[in-house]
């Protein structure tokens, strides 16, 4: 789960994300402590912390004094928001460039995405949760 070269905390933000995208931990559910985190990644507390106080900033997570850190309301339409700008321009936008100077139209690239889609087997929904933080 701990990739090199990408900070601890970024991680555990990410897998907090991604268990709400995938709906493991719904919205207004609690989310895993600090020290549950720490614990289950063999990490310190404090990066841990840095990570949920991220998801805290972007509105994410919330705190109920005395019981922990929630989901928020709309968290899974936010961070979808987000990634779908960052795909967006990570992967379409490359695309369209280079589809340009292919002299590539639009009817050509969803022909060309339905073909490779076609082609690549469907990924089951429980291989889809594999690896999430603890809820």
């Amino acid at each position: 789960m701990i990739e090199e070269g990408k900070p601890l905390f970024l991680q555990i933000a990410e897998q907090i994300e991604d268990s709400i995208l995938d709906g493991s931990l719904a919205e207004e559910a609690q989310a895993p402590s600090t020290n549950e985190l720490a614990g289950f990644y063999r990490i310190n507390p404090a990066t841990a912390a840095k990570g949920v106080a991220m998801l805290t900033d972007k509105g994410v997570l919330y705190k109920r004094r005395g019981i922990g850190m929630f989901v928020a309301t709309g968290a899974k339409d936010l961070l979808l928001g987000e990634r779908r700008a960052a795909f967006a321009d990570r992967y379409i936008d490359p695309l369209l460039t280079e589809a340009r100077t292919l002299g590539l139209g639009t009817d050509d690239l969803a022909a060309l995405l339905r073909e490779r889609a076609a082609r690549e087997p469907q990924t089951s929904p429980a291989r889809q949760t594999e690896g999430k933080t603890p809820a």
